[in-house]
């Protein structure tokens, strides 16, 4: 029996889908197979076999060195895995050793920017069958399953801002290319537009080119995209995408990060969803998650009030409040980054504290809709482009969970966003990655092994960052002292 049969892990539906790719495969002339897992950044890793390899890794997945869970985000590992346990109390994680890959078979794509190259997603185990506890896309799956207990599914709608540039000098001398803890030299790069002309046609067709080229390979890919926008600042772009279930949604963004990163290089551009590039004038990215759950029953929107002049039926509110009562402790997922928390700044369209408000865009959290719209929905307006999808969505799950699960209120609507008195969301990572410590309904939910690991290797990047010493700094003390 292959590793899969052993230990039961592929679905019907995964298996019938595994069957048919092996058909694929040769009907449609795939030569190579990217192998890829989604890492507790959010970043894909993983290997390319060719075809006749990959028919076999299909069943009995591929190895992968497990020191990849340990990385923060400069490859440096935050673990001592040459230690008993690796670090983490856990044998499987010792000495460096293997972990395996599974694919799941539903998410095969062929990626049109490559000949003959066929990418598939896959769930991280350990050699027992056993999931990696650290394995964010695992970690969704278990959301998605208690909110299914509940007769609901989780339904999203993905607003991504991002910057694309001209590259014009990919810095690639020796001395550039940096090592574990001290990243590479990022390219050097000018922009495409000149920015503050929100949506207008004629810098929408100065950019067209670049969405042209990133639209059809997107498409191609069958993400299901919906629109194509020119944003505030400089170079900067909004893509959106159409309503998916949670995993799916997740995939997608996972997707699209990667495929718009490798086609824009391969044609002199550098994308980036780094929230505020430190480039002159720019404006910061946001990533507005627009959320709603399905009853599983009947397939309607949960959200739409039954009376007039609600915004949200009762379900909806339990399910805003939890947002609400968990939106310190979520930042840490929803913002991940050092440089994400230089976004949240008053009357900045972007959020600064825990409230929310009708069709507000100041609030963290915007509602839309009401009685007979179908699209009745909550805004979280709080996420950066960089934020792992899967964590994400799992916090906003079982932040929602917990509201609903207690018939918690939100409150009144908050109309003057930047003046009505409420709790201030975190200013750094750090002080979010306190609030999530002491976040007893997320740590519940994700495992509190996860919480500690999680804020272990961000608390690695900002050992890190305490120790570089800024222009501010030197600017602000080199001459004053």
């Amino acid at each position: 029996m292959s590793f899969v049969e052993r230990h039961g892990l592929w679905t019907n539906d995964q298996k019938a889908a595994a069957r048919q790719l092996l058909s694929d495969f040769k009907v449609r002339g795939i030569e190579v197979v990217r192998f890829s897992f989604p890492d507790q950044h959010g970043v894909l890793r993983g290997k390319t076999l060719p075809v006749a390899e990959a028919a076999t890794a299909l069943v009995e997945g591929v190895a992968l060195t497990s020191t990849l869970l340990a990385k923060d985000t400069s490859h440096k590992t935050a673990f001592p895995v040459f230690t008993r346990g690796g670090g983490f109390d856990m044998p499987e994680m010792q000495g460096a050793a293997d972990f395996l890959i599974v694919a799941d078979p539903t998410t095969f794509r062929v990626l049109p920017w490559l000949e003959k190259t066929g990418w598939i997603l896959c769930d991280a185990f350990f050699g027992s069958g056993k999931p990696v506890p650290f394995a964010t896309r695992s970690l969704l799956a278990n959301a998605v399953s208690r909110l299914g207990d509940t007769g609901h599914e989780f339904i999203a709608g993905l607003e991504v801002e991002f910057h694309v540039f001209k590259v014009r000098d990919p810095r690639m001398q020796p001395s550039d290319v940096g090592q574990p803890g001290l990243p590479g030299v990022p390219p050097d790069v000018e922009v495409l537009s000149h920015g503050y002309q929100y949506l207008t046609e004629v810098r929408y067709d100065l950019i067209e080119p670049v969405c042209e080229l990133l639209r059809k390979h997107i498409q191609a890919l069958d993400l299901p995209l919906r629109s194509l926008e020119v944003e505030y600042g400089p170079s900067q772009f909004e893509f959106t995408f159409g309503i998916q279930g949670a995993m799916a949604a997740a995939d997608a963004m996972i997707l699209f990060r990667s495929a718009a990163k490798q086609i824009l290089r391969r044609h002199g551009y550098h994308g980036t969803f780094m929230c505020r590039p430190k480039i002159q004038n720019v404006m910061s990215s946001g990533w507005h998650l627009h959320q709603s759950l399905k009853r599983v029953s009947d397939g309607a929107n949960a959200f739409i009030p039954s009376k007039k002049n609600e915004q949200l039926s009762d379900v909806g509110r339990h399910y805003l409040a939890g947002l609400l009562a968990h939106a310190r402790g979520a930042s840490a997922l929803s913002t991940p980054t050092i440089n994400g928390y230089k976004r949240f700044r008053p009357n900045s369209l972007a959020p600064d504290r825990v409230l929310w408000g009708r069709d507000n865009r100041g609030v963290m959290l915007r509602v839309l809709g009401g009685p007979g719209d179908p699209a009745t929905r909550i805004e979280n307006r709080v996420g950066e482009p960089a934020a792992n999808p899967y964590l994400y969505f799992a916090s906003q799950i079982y932040s929602g969970l917990d509201g609903m699960a207690k018939k918690l209120d939100p409150g009144p609507s908050a109309d003057a966003p930047y003046e009505t008195k409420a709790a201030a969301l975190p200013a750094t990572l750090s002080e979010a990655l306190t609030a999530l410590r002491a976040d007893e309904c997320l740590k519940e939910g994700l495992g509190g092994a996860f919480v500690d690991y999680f804020c272990r290797i961000k608390e690695s990047e900002i050992a890190r960052f305490n120790l570089e010493v800024s222009e501010w700094e030197h600017r602000e003390y080199f001459e004053m002292f």
